[in-house]
């Protein structure tokens, strides 16, 4: 069967905006039949924003699919339900594309799981101590969903929502989806209706970037993160990952419902020291108490940095593909969690049964219950306050 090549030459701003987000007029495009269309020749490169449907939400709303890709090849798919990453292609050290998140097979899929696969994560991200905490005098309950306590924002959170979606092609950063949600005043028990803003770029350093800020119209708190479900292999589990953390302590938890106890417990002597490079799975079947309740590695790291710096989280690499992820941000801490929830009941993307420690997170992010610890950095946000938290997961190649 004869391929089908056409070659355009658009003339107008508007006939390129309609194939593709950020080129200029006058450009060379090919439009190939696979339907992606290609610039050539000319100075821009081809970072491409592609719109796609994606299926309607049980009650009726429409979602629909961003593909951005830069130059090199990299991609990164996301969906207005729930902001969720779907898949996110990079390379090994070979060249080779392959995708490093974990995730369902459908619309349908994600509606029903309750593993937050690639999702944006809010009112409040972690656990919120006996779904409640009192501010301004005033004690808020909140939705109950996990042991008791809030995780994530409760039985509705920001990864069960449709963003509204704008893509942005003329960023110097690189292709850019932005992504809006109201959440309405009393939404999952939270008070004022927060406005929030995530914006996801792709670069040509092969960075996924995520923007966070949110207003207020009434005194809240706020705790905004990301939370796919990583795998630098693309296959199996992580425990030959390494990682690094520059943390010299963490917030201990009092017991299986993951709840800090408020005190700082040093990292030092500890299965969770990882200030020099060591594999996920060293020392994750440890005799430690705090291990046994999670089980496995599901706890907060708070790192060496000044407050709202952009530093770097952590460093994984794989010792399979060579790949490498840095991740930075302005946030004090990060939950560094070992998919121990992970057990065989899912068949995600190509049929891969996600068993335990098939994937890892990186949630940087405020300590988890800082509504319910002063002695913590606080979380709380009022009336002309911007809430702003940057992220950064950067891809490389060893």
């Amino acid at each position: 069967m004869k391929k089908m090549i056409q070659r355009l030459v658009l003339l107008g701003a508007g006939a390129c905006a309609a194939f593709l987000v950020g080129c200029s007029t006058n450009k060379t495009l090919t439009l190939q039949s696979d339907g992606n269309i290609r610039v050539s020749p000319g100075p821009y490169t081809g970072p491409l924003i592609t719109k796609s449907p994606y299926g309607t939400t049980t009650d009726g709303t429409t979602v629909a699919s961003y593909r951005l890709s830069n130059s090199k090849g990299a991609e990164v798919t996301i969906i207005t339900y729930g902001g969720i990453v779907v898949s996110l292609k990079v390379p090994d050290t070979y060249g080779t594309m392959g995708d490093v998140v974990l995730g369902c097979n459908s619309l349908e899929d994600y509606e029903k799981a309750t593993t937050y696969f690639g999702a944006l994560i809010g009112r409040y991200g972690n656990r919120i101590g006996k779904a409640q905490f009192t501010l301004d005098g005033k004690t808020y309950h909140l939705a109950t969903n996990n042991n008791g306590n809030t995780l994530h924002g409760g039985n509705k959170g920001f990864d069960k929502v449709v963003w509204t979606a704008k893509p942005n092609g003329n960023s110097p950063l690189g292709p850019q989806l932005i992504l809006t949600y109201t959440s309405k005043d009393g939404e999952e028990g939270f008070p004022g209706n927060l406005n929030v803003t995530a914006v996801y770029t792709l670069t040509e350093k092969n960075e996924l970037r995520i923007d966070f800020t949110a207003t207020t119209d009434k005194d809240t708190v706020v705790n905004l993160t990301h939370h796919s479900y990583f795998n630098l292999t693309g296959k199996g589990d992580i425990l030959r990952h390494i990682v690094t953390i520059p943390a010299d302590n963490i917030t201990p938890v009092v017991d299986a419902g993951l709840i800090p106890s408020g005190s700082l417990q040093p990292v030092a002597g500890t299965p969770f020291d990882f200030r020099t490079p060591t594999p996920i799975g060293a020392r994750i079947n440890a005799d430690d108490p705090q291990l046994k309740l999670g089980p496995g590695y599901d706890h907060n790291w708070v790192i060496n940095k000044k407050p709202g710096e952009l530093t770097l989280m952590a460093r994984v690499s794989d010792p399979g593909s060579f790949r490498v992820m840095e991740v930075w941000s302005t946030e004090p801490a990060l939950q560094f969690y070992t998919g121990n929830f992970l057990d065989g009941t899912i068949t995600g993307k190509g049929g891969w049964v996600y068993q335990q420690h098939a994937a890892f997170c990186m949630e940087p992010q405020h300590y988890p219950d800082s509504p319910n610890q002063p002695q913590f950095p606080s979380t709380e946000l009022k009336p002309g306050e911007t809430y702003k938290n940057t992220i950064i997961y950067r891809f490389s190649v060893q």
